[in-house]
């Protein structure tokens, strides 16, 4: 039990901070969370990325888009811890500004990651944009 209150406490804490961060236009903290180990990779609601690489370019970008986040929050669905593997599934609702424009959205989102050097790291996010 105590590995699975143990990501329950770093997804409220480290990630949420890094998520909070690229919502207010820094993506040092979410690039902090991420395994710098191949595969990563996002299918993301608006971009796509795959490989450091394109990862770097992808979150980079996103932090230009993103400022004044008025409200993040993270809503866990589901989430398990097995072994060095783990997953969320919950929806983001946001409110930030995007390209200067104010908006507020939800979106679905997947995650799996990887404990590496005993710290966790995301390795793989779904997003979709909610609709309706």
């Amino acid at each position: 039990m105590a590995d699975r209150d143990d990501f329950l406490a770093w997804v409220r804490t480290s990630l949420y901070e890094a998520e909070l961060a690229i919502h207010n236009g820094d993506a040092g903290p979410r690039r902090a969370v991420w395994s710098r180990s191949e595969p990563v990779g996002v299918l993301g609601a608006w971009r796509n990325a795959f490989g450091q690489q394109e990862l770097d370019k992808l979150f980079t970008g996103l932090a230009k888009q993103f400022s004044n986040c008025t409200s993040y929050e993270f809503e866990l669905l589901a989430y398990d811890v097995e072994g060095d593997m783990a997953y969320t599934a919950g929806l983001e609702h946001t409110s930030a500004s995007v390209d200067g424009e104010p908006r507020s959205y939800v979106l679905r989102v997947t995650q799996i990651y990887r404990r590496e050097d005993g710290e966790w790291r995301v390795a793989h996010r779904h997003g979709d944009t909610v609709t309706g």
